[in-house]
């Protein structure tokens, strides 16, 4: 490999924030996921990488350092921001706030450069704030300034055809100049411009068993699609080109909608909800809403809202929220539709991610150089795993608590009544 700067991604989910920053033209040296499925998808996408699974409570600088076998230049994480408390006086000393707490405590063990903190809008807003002025004391007190105003940056404004707002608060170690935040794209990206080439997943009787097929039925191509095809060298960026199966349509496994649904998807208007599933309809020209995660196993395990495709009375596919999102079509993701959409849903659009890497890679007056090797993607296994299967992959024991199957029972039967009350039917 060449000397490029190194990056490490905690809390990496499948890995959107390591893509933008590999195609910015950073080295993912590593990246730390507690959920072992979401650990083995980021090992797929990411085969150079050191992805260790497990909690970054419990995982030292020190070993960081040992297992990568060179210093980290970048630190960048979006601590999952479920359950943030602001009793007490102190946010940071409250015990469920804890994963900020871990994030501060790896960036000043690793003593990186840099450090990108992504968040929910909401920490800027009212009480929160309080988390963030804690943490940019902490920093403060620790030799590390950040960049002010904080910005709250929009996806749409950065080559993604969604509207998602994140918070990014952005750190230099003493003697590193800050960065600025990056500069809005002038043209947007339509859902057409995203989608309008992809096969109709519909028109494949196998994709209601399986989440690939190979076709020739690709259509036109607008600019941003081509990028995500992978055509031409330009469309890598500065990132490692990848051995794919380029007549692949990957992650595109069918749901079988009933006509009730269908015909309540028609008479939606693009840009509009749809009163009874509440699904958003793409407007060709628009952007998509914000695309959500959906629920973990422990809250009913339910499917994350897909909106409505412009053209076709269905919601959209894994692949086609991927495209929505930013991710060329090589990413794969876990071949269930649930865990591919919550991984999706989870991450930082990669184009976002790539902007604000841009930005200090400038700051670090470091030119960015394109890889002179292509990198084989990994064992296709590592997409089909179940909990149990991952776990035992990585050596850890199951981290995530099994939905209790009487309580998620009755929360899925009262989904269906509320559903069927409301002439919604199931698989929509």
């Amino acid at each position: 490999m060449n000397q490029r700067p190194t990056v490490l991604d905690l809390f990496s989910g499948v890995g959107g924030l390591s893509l933008g920053f590999e195609q910015a033209g950073f080295d993912v040296a590593a990246a730390i996921e507690l959920d072992p499925i979401h650990a083995a998808v980021h090992h797929y996408n990411f085969p150079y990488s050191e992805t260790i699974c497990g909690s970054v409570t419990s995982i030292e600088g020190a070993e960081v350092l040992e297992r990568v076998g060179k210093p980290i230049d970048v630190v960048v994480g979006g601590a999952p921001c479920q359950g943030f408390s602001l009793i007490g006086q102190r946010a940071l000393d409250d015990p469920r706030n804890q994963l900020i707490k871990h994030f501060l405590r790896l960036v000043l063990e690793l003593k990186p450069s840099y450090f990108v903190f992504e968040n929910v809008k909401g920490l800027t807003l009212g009480q929160h704030r309080k988390f963030l002025d804690e943490l940019e004391h902490e920093f403060q007190r620790n030799g590390y300034h950040t960049v002010r105003p904080w910005r709250v940056l929009d996806a749409k404004d950065f080559g993604v055809p969604q509207n998602r707002q994140r918070l990014f608060v952005i750190g230099a170690r003493e003697g590193s100049p800050l960065p600025a935040y990056p500069e809005e794209c002038e043209k947007p990206v339509t859902c057409r411009d995203a989608l309008d080439d992809l096969p109709d997943a519909e028109t494949f009787q196998s994709l209601l068993d399986l989440d690939s097929v190979r076709t020739k039925r690709w259509g036109p191509m607008s600019f941003y699609a081509r990028e995500m095809r992978g055509i031409g060298n330009d469309s890598w960026r500065f990132g490692y080109p990848r051995e794919w199966e380029f007549s692949v349509l990957t992650s595109s496994m069918r749901t079988d909608h009933t006509e009730i649904s269908r015909r309540r998807f028609a008479e939606t208007e693009p840009g509009k909800v749809e009163p009874v599933s509440r699904f958003f309809k793409l407007a060709p020209h628009g952007v998509s809403n914000t695309l959500r995660a959906g629920t973990d196993s422990a809250r009913g395990a339910f499917t994350s809202p897909r909106p409505i495709h412009y053209k076709y009375n269905r919601c959209v596919t894994v692949r086609e929220m991927a495209r929505l999102h930013g991710f060329p079509d090589w990413f794969r993701f876990h071949a269930t539709k649930w865990h591919g959409a919550r991984q999706i849903g989870n991450a930082v659009p990669p184009p976002l991610a790539r902007a604000v890497a841009k930005s200090l890679l400038e700051a670090m007056n470091s030119k960015p150089s394109r890889p002179n090797r292509v990198v084989s993607l990994g064992d296709e296994k590592l997409l089909r795993m179940d909990m149990k299967a991952a776990s035992a992959y990585w050596g850890v024991e199951v981290p995530i608590g099994r939905r209790n199957k009487k309580s998620g029972a009755k929360k899925r039967k009262q989904h269906e009544v509320e559903a069927e009350r409301n002439g919604a039917l199931l698989n929509v």
